[in-house]
């Protein structure tokens, strides 16, 4: 992480899958005044296919923007909007390697993702799930987790990108420690103050004192809770996942920790998925990113929504300048 961010910090995008809705959004991105007032942005992409969602959308780039840094060993012959395959994933890991590389440097304060694609990713050779794993492993993370922020509802993950069935054998007392410290540590630093965080139980009603699962609530979760409050945090739990995301619940938590991906996931985007930022906990850089997909159905039509890529982007920046939010 820079030691020293700038005031107005380099902030890398990279561009996502090129068949989907990365391009489009980036490019509303650069011509956003309120980004470019806060930070300098850099599109880690392709200037070919920019231009062609420009044509597209009735959108405006420069060939000559010397913002767009253009990887033009990409096959561009073969990305058609809507079809992923394993060109585009190979073309939206490159991406992501170089920012990474340029952010292990201090050549830019942070990153932000667009949206890749599993399939995509898998075609081409590449064996990580997401975003989250190629960004831990590159950065040589053994302590990370993923977050989903915004000001209706907040949630981290124990387990991201596994099979239900994979879940309980993932989910240790120290992982779901982890998880809650780096979700106490990183709250304290985006809000200004010590979070309350609720924890959810794996099994329905938080396991019924254990007649539904392994006791994984007894034997794991609260432990681990147990763990947190001796160490002074404010951790409530295990609690059933089916009450948490209410409103009155809602109202007095600032953060719930997910024991899966769909836990946190569906409320997060019923609740928030135009402002919704996705953030890796406990790298050495910052990365956040958008909390959609490709959205292939609508890719390069014009119609795709900036907000959570406009989100992304200001958290970024405020975390680059270490500031709480306004």
């Amino acid at each position: 992480m820079p030691v020293h961010a700038p005031d107005h910090p380099t902030i890398a995008i990279t561009m996502g899958d090129p068949a989907g809705v990365g391009p489009e959004i980036c490019l509303r991105a650069l011509a956003n005044e309120s980004l470019t007032s806060v930070c300098e942005l850099r599109i880690y992409g392709n200037q070919t296919i920019l231009q062609r969602v420009a044509d597209a959308t009735g959108l405006k780039v420069d060939p000559m923007d010397e913002r767009i840094i253009d990887f033009t060993h990409i096959d561009v012959s073969e990305v058609t909007p809507g079809i992923a395959n394993g060109v585009t994933g190979a073309a939206s890991h490159a991406y992501i390697q170089s920012a990474i590389d340029a952010a292990l440097t201090n050549d830019i304060a942070a990153i932000v993702t667009a949206p890749i694609n599993k399939e995509a990713l898998h075609a081409a050779g590449i064996a990580h799930p997401g975003h989250t794993e190629i960004f831990a492993e590159r950065s040589s993370s053994d302590r990370w987790c993923m977050m989903q922020y915004s000001e209706p509802i907040t949630c981290t993950f124990v387990t991201v990108h596994v099979g239900y069935s994979e879940v309980p054998a993932l989910l240790t007392q120290q992982r779901i420690l982890e998880v809650i410290e780096l979700t106490h540590e990183s709250l304290t630093r985006i809000e200004g103050k010590a979070p309350h965080i609720v924890v959810c139980g794996l099994n329905p009603h938080a396991g019924e004192h254990g007649l539904f699962g392994n006791q994984e609530e007894e034997r794991l979760i609260a432990p681990a809770i147990e763990a947190a409050r001796q160490a002074g945090m404010s951790v409530e739990g295990p609690l059933p996942p089916d009450t948490v995301f209410v409103p009155a619940k809602r109202a007095t938590t600032d953060a719930v920790v997910c024991m899966y991906h769909d836990q946190g996931h569906i409320p997060v985007k019923a609740l928030a998925f135009d402002c919704a930022v996705n953030t890796t906990l406990g790298l050495p850089i910052i990365r956040t990113s958008v909390d959609h997909g490709t959205a292939l159905d609508i890719a390069w039509l014009g119609k795709a929504n900036p907000g959570s890529l406009f989100s992304a982007i200001h958290l970024a920046a405020r975390l680059s300048r270490n500031e709480a939010p306004r």
